[in-house]
């Protein structure tokens, strides 16, 4: 992984277009070829991206430095870069990946093997989908064919939606996939996650742990 703090103008020119004006920023070049540009004022959402498989070449202009970034459908994420502070590049290995706790991870295999429970007419592309900023949990299709993205929890927090955001975002750029909609599923999932998947077009689904196991609730019932 390659870290560059320097002042710097971000412009991305394809389908649509975005500037940032000169700023200090960090910039991240990975292993798989992403470049990422972030801010100080937010936990991990960059400012802007490209996502692999992409290229980047690098020139020099007197104490300007130049990147141009593009992707297979042409896009360009132009980087003008100016007083470099740090530049450094780090080898961090393979990563093991994140280790969810035993119900979440079983709710997964159960959701995968009962993907009819988030409607009629769901099939199962993949477990685990792979991204450039980790795995989607299920990557489905609905009865029109249209593909979905899964994001499962334990309990449904506003983290867990803008999780999914994420992956929307970044496999909504995938021609073969797009438009992609995302499902938001969790034994209990908070009002205000709810709130916050509604407004971002997002349908929450709350799973029965027991129903998807086959077995019957311990609970009381009256009838």
């Amino acid at each position: 992984m390659r870290l560059v703090i320097a002042r710097c103008q971000v412009d991305y020119v394809g389908r649509l277009t975005a500037h940032l004006p000169p700023a200090r920023r960090l910039l991240l070049v990975k292993s798989d070829g992403s470049v990422s540009v972030h801010a100080d004022d937010r936990a991990y959402k960059p400012l802007n991206w490209m996502s692999p498989p992409c290229w980047m070449t690098e020139t020099t202009e007197g104490e300007t430095i130049k990147w141009v970034v593009t992707n297979k459908a042409g896009e360009e994420l132009r980087i003008t870069i100016d007083g470099v502070e740090l530049d450094s590049s780090h080898e961090l290995g393979i990563d093991p990946g994140l280790v969810k706790d035993g119900v979440e991870s079983h709710l997964q295999e159960l959701l995968a093997e009962h993907v009819e429970t988030l409607g009629t007419g769901y099939t199962l592309v993949r477990r685990e989908y792979m991204t450039a900023i980790g795995p989607v949990d299920l990557l489905c299709r609905n009865a029109d064919g249209g593909t979905v993205a899964v994001e499962i929890k334990r309990r449904g927090e506003i983290d867990g939606v803008e999780q999914l955001t994420r992956y929307l975002e970044l496999l909504n750029r995938d021609p073969v996939l797009s438009p992609v909609s995302g499902v938001f599923a969790a034994q209990v999932i908070k009002p205000q996650a709810k709130t916050l998947a509604v407004d971002r077009g997002i349908r929450c689904v709350t799973l029965d742990y027991d129903v998807l196991r086959g077995t019957e609730s311990t609970e009381f019932r009256l009838f």
